[in-house]
């Protein structure tokens, strides 16, 4: 009867567990934003490390929150002032993204990270990287 009673609550406790993920990814997609797969880029060849997400632009910041994750913070923020686009390319075999995605390499402060994003996503997001205020520099870069 003791396991019985056990295997009920880590049953339950996986299912609130399933309902809060799934609520929460319900209020993220509610409040506005692009699906964006994000990784941090460790080599050319390792296509390990994509994680599926939502990104909100809010003011020089690019906020990238994992669906999956438990925070109800931005997991990545990126700020437009210091982030420059290395690369882009499409997706190779073994990636999982859509067939219409681009993949972008960007660097931040010495970091690289790689976004997979859609053509539509893309152009917004290429249009908030380029734009600024009144009377403030650009700060994007396009490397060379």
């Amino acid at each position: 009867m003791m396991i019985a009673e056990l295997a009920a609550i880590v049953v339950l406790a996986v299912l609130l567990v399933v309902l809060f993920l799934l609520l929460r990814r319900i209020r993220l997609l509610r409040r506005g934003g692009v699906d964006v797969a994000l990784r941090e880029k460790r080599s050319a060849d390792d296509l390990r490390g994509w994680h599926s997400g939502l990104a909100r632009y809010r003011g020089d910041e690019f906020r990238w929150y994992r669906v999956t994750g438990l925070s109800s913070g931005a997991n990545v923020v990126l700020d437009r002032t210091r982030l420059e686009i290395v690369d882009r390319r499409a997706p190779v075999a073994g990636e999982m993204h859509p067939a219409d995605a681009t993949v972008l390499s960007c660097r931040e402060d010495g970091r690289e990270w790689e976004l997979a994003i859609s053509a539509d996503a893309l152009t917004g997001f290429s249009s908030w990287l380029e734009s600024t205020p009144p009377g403030r520099s650009t700060g994007y870069r396009q490397a060379s």
